[in-house]
């Protein structure tokens, strides 16, 4: 302690007394009290003064040092903490600009094939019409044919019928003109017969 702050201390020590009085005995022990206290004083000052204010400038430079090594790691840091978020956020985007292209990319698609799909859906029910439509004419040609041959047939079976007939008229009229031409040639030959026995 030094001899400004004894000073001090008696001071106060006497002001804090009743009436600001001291007795003499309590001031001289006091005195020689704070004298041997400044006197350690000094002699601890010559002992280690040195080697405290050494260690305080130590303890300042560490302190400055670890300071400037704080605000180097807290740049250092925010540093590398902002080189992560840019790159967080670049890698976002990339992400997002990737699936909004893949998304865009598969819309096209889909738009795509929903409209190749109405194109073949617009051909089937197209060819099936023209298939309707084909086998309608076909089944109506068919028919027409066949009423035709059915016609054509009945003709023919008339004819074929009628020819028939005629030639069975006409053999049943031969055999009639054969069967009269026997009589006649029979009764001649009785006629005949007839004569001869009557002129023998």
């Amino acid at each position: 302690m030094s001899s400004m702050e004894g000073e001090k201390f008696n001071h106060n020590f006497a002001d804090s007394t009743p009436g600001g009085l001291v007795p003499s005995i309590n001031q001289s022990a006091i005195s020689n009290s704070f004298g041997d206290i400044n006197s350690l004083d000094k002699v601890r000052d010559i002992l280690f003064g040195g080697q405290m204010r050494e260690l305080e400038k130590k303890f300042t430079r560490l302190e400055d040092r670890l300071i400037k090594e704080c605000a180097s790691l807290r740049d250092e840091t925010k540093k590398r903490l902002d080189y992560l978020e840019n790159y967080i956020k670049n890698e976002i985007e990339a992400v997002n600009d990737q699936l909004k292209s893949e998304q865009f990319k598969r819309e096209e698609a889909i738009t795509t094939l929903s409209e190749e799909q109405k194109g073949i859906n617009i051909s089937i029910e197209r060819k099936l019409s023209q298939f309707d439509e084909q086998a309608a004419t076909k089944t109506r040609e068919l028919r027409e044919q066949l009423l035709n041959q059915s016609q054509t047939l009945q003709d023919d079976i008339r004819q074929k019928y009628e020819e028939i007939l005629a030639l069975l008229q006409q053999e049943s009229q031969e055999i009639r003109a054969e069967k009269t031409d026997r009589s006649t040639l029979a009764a001649m030959f009785t006629e005949l017969a007839i004569r001869l026995n009557s002129r023998q």
